[in-house]
């Protein structure tokens, strides 16, 4: 007897993509809006004009939904050019964070989920895993393409190189809120360039 073929699903066995897509905007309006904390599955189902379910057939839990929303968001945001040379390639890697951290949504979600996680130890790993360390392989690859050039010494401390590509302009924006200035970026790279000790 021939087997009968088997229905494509329907309704809730399927995940649509414009849902996903009305969902993952509404993580990142309610997460700007509330804060992490305050945020609710309610609240964010509520704005992005569907059920719960919608949001639970996805992720099983709230900080599973707003690490995957973040996570997907921020590797967007952190594709790092090839430019042939390791100032431009600093300066493009630059003008990416630059973005990311200036983004609207995100300029105030960083330091929320930041703060949190210094409060949240699950919270701090799979912000790690899962938004810190594919950006730092971005960056990573960054470096050892330098390295290949023979534009960085071959012992460069990689960890320590890409805290210093980070680091100084969270700073300025999320812990002064300082301004700068048009040449600030180009400035910052050849900084880091000497402390790297670039050849």
């Amino acid at each position: 007897m021939p087997e009968k073929p088997r229905r494509a699903p329907t309704g809730a066995a399927v995940l649509q993509p414009q849902i996903t897509a009305a969902v993952t905007e509404a993580v990142l309006d309610e997460l700007a809006a509330s804060g992490y904390v305050r945020l609710s599955m309610e609240a964010v189902a509520k704005r992005a004009g569907v059920g719960k379910s919608a949001l639970y057939r996805r992720w099983p839990s709230k900080q599973d939904m707003v690490i995957a929303v973040l996570a997907e968001f921020s590797i967007e945001l952190a594709e790092f050019a090839d430019t042939g040379a390791l100032r431009t390639d600093l300066i493009a890697a630059l003008q990416v964070l630059h973005a990311w951290l200036t983004h609207p949504q995100m300029a105030t979600i960083l330091p929320d989920i930041t703060a949190e996680a210094g409060r949240n130890p699950v919270l701090a790993e799979a912000v790690r895993a899962t938004i810190g360390e594919p950006r730092r392989a971005l960056g990573t690859e960054l470096l050892h393409r330098a390295i290949e050039r023979d534009e960085l010494p071959a012992d460069t401390d990689i960890e320590l190189a890409l805290d210093l590509i980070a680091g100084p302009m969270f700073w300025r924006l999320n812990v002064r809120h300082a301004e700068e200035e048009p040449d600030y970026l180009d400035r910052l790279a050849d900084h880091m360039l000497r402390a790297l000790d670039a050849r």
